[in-house]
């Protein structure tokens, strides 16, 4: 993967920081709002750089969360009033429109 910059690592972090409650993204969203090449970009960024954001409205464009995380990023979903079925996020009824930036 080619060298990340500051600024895409932070265009990422502004983005996820401004989903709102009860609403998601995709990775590939979080991309072409922010000009990336690739929703892996922004995966990697959401795994080294997030921990005080609401990485949990962040998911893949199945609307299924990784097996690793499922349980407790369903569950903080959930709480939001996310709408879940069969557990994978209904992206129709809670993606949020991703300004770019």
């Amino acid at each position: 993967m080619a060298a990340i910059t500051e600024e895409q690592v932070e265009r990422v972090r502004a983005l996820v920081a401004s989903i709102p409650v009860g609403m998601v993204s995709t990775y590939g969203d979080l991309a072409a709002a922010a000009g990336l090449s690739s929703p892996r970009i922004v995966g990697w960024i959401m795994r080294t750089d997030t921990a005080d954001l609401p990485w949990h409205r962040v998911v893949p464009a199945s609307g299924r969360p990784a097996p690793h995380l499922a349980r407790r990023q369903l569950s903080r979903l959930r709480a939001e009033g996310v709408p879940i079925a069969d557990e994978r996020v209904r992206l129709r009824e809670c993606r949020w429109d991703a300004p770019a930036i």
